[in-house]
């Protein structure tokens, strides 16, 4: 075999290599995201289910209003607050927990399985 079709056939299995590395890349997010879906939204409370997929990242934010969360399913997450601090939570079908507006939410990365909570935003 030459040195040209060698080579011609080195680069043709390299571009397929990459082509199906992409291609798995995107069908296989390393980090999925939460999902919300609106439920009820009136002049005192706005209601929204989340859905959190294994894997599943929120970001950290301040919290805009008091909020109540409902956990819809049992949930096994990790929180990072600003200092870098980790805690492990593990909550129950039903749990509830009161956060004040204001109130540093911390980066949350699910390490279960999916989960589902309401989160309750009082106006």
């Amino acid at each position: 075999m030459s040195k040209k079709v060698l080579w011609l056939s080195g680069v043709l299995i390299f571009i397929a290599g990459i082509s199906t590395g992409l291609a798995v890349a995107g069908k296989f997010p390393s980090a999925q995201t939460p999902q919300s879906k609106p439920v009820l939204d009136n002049q005192r409370v706005t209601i929204t289910e989340v859905s959190m997929p294994p894997t599943a990242r929120r970001e950290n934010y301040t919290r805009p209003t008091d909020q109540i969360i409902v956990f819809i399913d049992e949930a096994n997450y990790e929180t990072t607050d600003a200092e870098g601090k980790k805690q492990v939570k593990r909550r129950q079908l039903g749990e509830i927990v009161w956060h004040n507006k204001g109130e540093a939410a911390p980066l949350l990365v699910n390490k279960g399985k999916a989960y589902r909570n309401l989160v309750i935003a009082l106006k």
